[in-house]
């Protein structure tokens, strides 16, 4: 039975068509998933990847969207969820010989880092 008086509020940021490997941005969301908003600020920093920087701006995103949409405090948020899921595909065609084409498929990803707040407090409704 779920615990009345214990309520999760949070918000979240997307980023649509990244043109990186799930490989490369999931190390990255490894890491900072569980953790506390001002460590996950931290962490991303002083990894030697490039794509540390869009995960970065996902966190302030979804910290603003926390504090302005529920007016939560971003010392008390925390990384609940940080996903990568696969997108469209980039489509190219490359010449080949007789005049064919070859397709070329450049994949794309969707990130989606969820910040919530835990507070203890009566739910009303």
């Amino acid at each position: 039975m779920k615990n009345k008086t214990k309520s999760e509020i949070g918000a979240r940021a997307l980023g649509k068509n990244i043109r990186a490997s799930a490989v490369k941005i999931r190390r990255i969301t490894d890491r900072i998933r569980g953790c506390s908003y001002g460590e996950a600020l931290v962490l991303p920093e002083s990894m030697p990847y490039k794509k540390c920087y869009l995960i970065s701006q996902l966190i302030l995103s979804a910290a603003a969207n926390a504090n302005t949409n529920f007016g939560l405090n971003k010392s008390d948020l925390f990384i609940s969820e940080a996903r990568v899921e696969s997108s469209a595909y980039l489509k190219r065609f490359r010449p080949r010989a007789q005049g064919r084409g070859y397709p070329i498929k450049k994949p794309t990803r969707k990130v989606t880092i969820k910040s919530n707040s835990n507070f203890v407090g009566e739910i009303e409704g």
